[in-house]
């Protein structure tokens, strides 16, 4: 072996060892942050939402009722129920991002988000270079990658596997 191939065997050696610190620190860290970046704007708008303890409030059940519309093949269609449909949107507003921050029932709160995401693209067809499109992709990207190390999902799955994957 000569001295060059040496050399670049600690170079290729080196690059191989940052490369997988590099992206250990992504696959620990990039989980929590894409779950952080989803759930914030759900969670400032479900804020917005309530006027005390499961009371709605007024301006929220105006939008519903008045102001939001859905944008289907070209019309404008109310939606059906306001009432109830501001409610629910309320309660996942403020619920699926806490299950999103703590990392628990991960992949199907974003599924959740992702179709809450298409509704609210149905509802402001404008919005989609803006903000959906990203929502769509964040919720897209925590689907396929999970909840990550830092998650009630992962303790979830270690108590299971301890436990014999048990039910008791």
């Amino acid at each position: 072996m000569t001295v060059m191939q040496h050399k670049s065997y600690n170079l290729e050696t080196l690059i191989e060892v940052v490369s997988a610190m590099v992206g250990a620190v992504g696959q620990a860290v990039a989980p929590i942050v894409l779950r952080v970046a989803l759930g914030l704007p759900f969670l400032r708008s479900g804020l917005t939402r309530w006027d005390g303890f499961l009371s709605i409030s007024p301006g929220t059940q105006f939008l519903f009722e008045e102001q939001f519309k859905l944008h289907l093949l070209g019309g404008e269609y109310p939606f059906p129920a306001p009432d109830v449909i501001a409610f629910m949107v309320g309660v996942a507003e403020i619920l699926l991002p806490i299950l999103l921050f703590a990392g628990l029932a991960t992949r199907l709160t974003a599924a959740a988000l992702l179709v809450m995401t298409g509704v609210i693209q149905l509802t402001f067809p404008d919005g989609w270079a803006n903000f959906h499109l990203y929502w769509a992709a964040i919720a897209l990207a925590i689907m396929a990658l999970g909840a990550g190390p830092i998650s009630l999902d992962r303790l979830i799955s270690i108590l299971w596997r301890r436990a014999g994957g048990a039910i008791t």
